[in-house]
C-alpha cells in the first residue's frame, strides 16, 4: 500500500501536507495521477493544485466537477483563491465562469478586489483574512473572538493583531505573545497608550511594489506586514509563506533570464510557445555571433599565416566570457536582493573592476609562459598575456556596468545582459588578441 493510499483510507489520523500529497502524485503515472486525484477529498484539492507545478493543472481540472471544484477554492484563503481562479481561466475559461457563478457573494468580493491589483503590486499577493480589533475593544473580547475564529477555521498562521479606529484606519500592530500580558479587563487604547512606540505598526500600501515590500520583511525581520490603502485603512497582510513564494519565482525568473529563455513560457506544458521563445534568443545571439565572426574574418591573412592564433583565440574568448559572467551574475543577484542602490553603483563596478585586473595579471602571466613554451615564440606568448588582460578588464568591468546600467533605465537586469556582455567579450577579445598579433608578429 503507498503512502496516498494509507492518507486516503485513514485521512483524520493520517496527515500530509498539501505539498507532500503533490510530491506523491508527481512521481504516478497519468492513469495512476487522474485516479488518486478524483479521490482525493474536496476541501484539501486547492492547497494540492497550487502546490503542483502549473502543466498539472489541467488535469486536475478535467478530474472534478463545477460543483468538486466550487468547493475547493472555497476552503483556501483568499490570495490563494484568486491564483486558483486566475489559473483555472487560463485553463478553461467557461469552467472558470461556472465555478465563479458558484462561490459565495464574500468569496466573489474577495477575488475580484484582489484581482483589481497588477501583478507587481503588493495587494495582488495579500492575503484579506486579518485579525483586527478597534481600539475602544476590550482585550477578553478581542481574545474571545479570535477563539472562536480559529476553532470556525477562519483565521490561519496568525501571529499579530492590528488595532485600529473606529473607520478601521490601522493604528497599531500588537504581537499575540504581548496580548496575553495585557489586561484582559482594559481597551486596547488604555493599554497602548503609555507604549505606543512598542506597537507601531511598519505598514505598505497595496499599491506598493512587491519587491520593495519584500525587501521590507527580509530587512526587519517580520513575520507579516499589514497593507493598506492611501487613507492608511487596513486591506490585509502579507506573510512570510507569501514572501518564500515571491522569492523562489523571482530567482527562478532571473536564472532564466540570464540564461535567455522565458520563465512563463518554460513552466506552460506547450513544447511549440517554449520552443518559440527560445529561438527568439538564439536569433539574438546569432547576431551577436555573426558580429564576432566580422571581427575575426578581419584578420584573416593574419590567421593563415600563423595558425597559432586560431589555436588561441578561443581561449582568450571563453576567458573573458566566464570572467564577465561571474561579475553579472554577482550584480545582477545583488541588485534584486536590494545590496546595490542606485547611488552604490560606483562602489559595485570599482569592486569587480579591481577584482578582474587582479585576475587578469594573474593569468595574462599564465598564459603568456604556457603560449610561449607551446609554440616557442616569446612575443606571442606577450600578444596573449595582454589581450587575455584587457579582455578580463573589460569583461569584469561591463559584467557590472550592464545590469547597473540597464536597472537605471528601469529594464530588468536580468534580461538581455548576458548577450550584450557575451558580444562584448567576444568582439573585445577577437579584435585585441588578433590586432596585436598583426601589429607585433606579422
Amino acid at each position: 500500500m503507498s503512502e496516498l493510499d494509507s492518507y486516503l483510507e485513514d485521512i483524520e489520523n493520517y496527515e500530509l501536507h498539501p505539498s507532500q500529497i503533490a510530491s506523491l502524485l508527481q512521481d504516478l503515472k497519468q492513469d495512476e495521477f487522474d485516479q488518486y486525484v478524483k479521490k482525493l477529498p474536496n476541501e484539501i484539492l486547492g492547497d494540492v493544485a497550487l502546490e503542483l507545478p502549473d502543466r498539472f493543472f489541467g488535469d486536475i481540472v478535467s478530474s472534478k466537477s463545477v460543483d468538486e471544484l466550487r468547493v475547493a477554492v472555497s476552503e483556501l484563503e483568499s490570495d490563494d483563491q484568486t491564483d486558483f481562479m486566475q489559473e483555472l481561466e487560463e485553463v478553461d475559461s467557461d469552467v472558470a465562469e461556472a465555478v465563479f457563478d458558484t462561490l459565495d457573494d464574500s468569496d466573489k468580493a474577495e477575488i475580484l478586489h484582489l484581482k483589481q491589483y497588477n501583478e507587481d503590486q503588493a495587494g495582488a499577493y495579500m492575503q484579506l483574512e486579518v485579525f483586527s480589533a478597534v481600539e475602544d475593544e476590550k482585550v477578553h473580547d478581542a481574545i474571545k473572538r479570535f477563539a472562536t475564529l480559529r476553532e470556525l477555521g477562519e483565521l490561519e498562521n496568525i501571529q499579530n493583531l492590528f488595532i485600529t479606529d473606529q473607520k478601521r484606519r490601522l493604528k497599531y500592530v500588537v504581537g499575540l505573545d504581548d496580548l496575553l500580558i495585557f489586561d484582559f479587563e482594559k481597551p486596547f487604547k488604555d493599554i497602548i497608550e503609555n507604549h505606543k512606540e512598542n506597537f507601531e505598526p511598519v505598514i505598505a500600501k497595496a499599491t506598493d511594489e512587491i519587491h520593495g515590500v519584500v525587501h521590507t520583511i527580509e530587512e526587519l525581520d517580520l513575520n507579516s506586514i499589514p497593507l493598506v490603502d492611501s487613507k492608511g485603512v487596513l486591506l490585509g497582510r502579507i506573510t512570510s509563506d507569501d514572501v518564500i513564494d515571491i522569492i523562489n519565482e523571482r530567482a527562478t525568473e532571473q536564472m532564466y533570464n540570464l540564461a535567455g529563455v522565458d520563465d512563463d513560457a518554460e513552466e506552460d506544458n506547450s513544447i511549440l510557445n517554449a520552443g518559440k521563445k527560445r529561438a527568439l534568443w538564439l536569433s539574438v545571439n546569432l547576431i551577436t555571433a555573426i558580429l564576432a565572426s566580422l571581427v575575426i574574418g578581419l584578420f584573416e591573412n593574419s590567421i593563415h599565416s600563423l595558425v597559432a592564433l586560431a589555436v588561441l583565440m578561443p581561449i582568450v574568448a571563453s576567458m573573458g566570457g566566464n570572467a564577465g559572467t561571474q561579475s553579472l551574475t554577482v550584480v545582477v543577484r545583488q541588485i534584486a536582493l536590494g545590496e546595490i542602490s542606485t547611488n552604490d553603483a560606483y562602489r559595485a563596478i570599482k569592486k569587480e573592476f579591481i577584482i578582474s585586473v587582479g585576475n587578469g595579471l594573474i593569468f595574462a602571466l599564465i598564459m603568456g609562459i604556457i603560449a610561449s613554451l607551446w609554440f616557442e615564440q616569446g612575443m606571442l606568448g606577450v600578444v596573449i598575456a595582454i589581450s587575455m588582460l584587457v579582455n578580463l578588464v573589460s569583461a569584469g568591468f561591463f559584467g557590472a556596468f550592464i545590469p547597473l546600467a540597464l536597472k537605471r533605465l528601469q529594464i530588468d537586469p536580468a534580461i538581455g545582459s548576458t548577450v550584450i556582455l557575451t558580444t562584448i567579450t567576444d568582439i573585445v577579445g577577437f579584435f585585441s588578441f588578433l590586432g596585436l598579433a598583426t601589429i607585433i608578429l606579422l
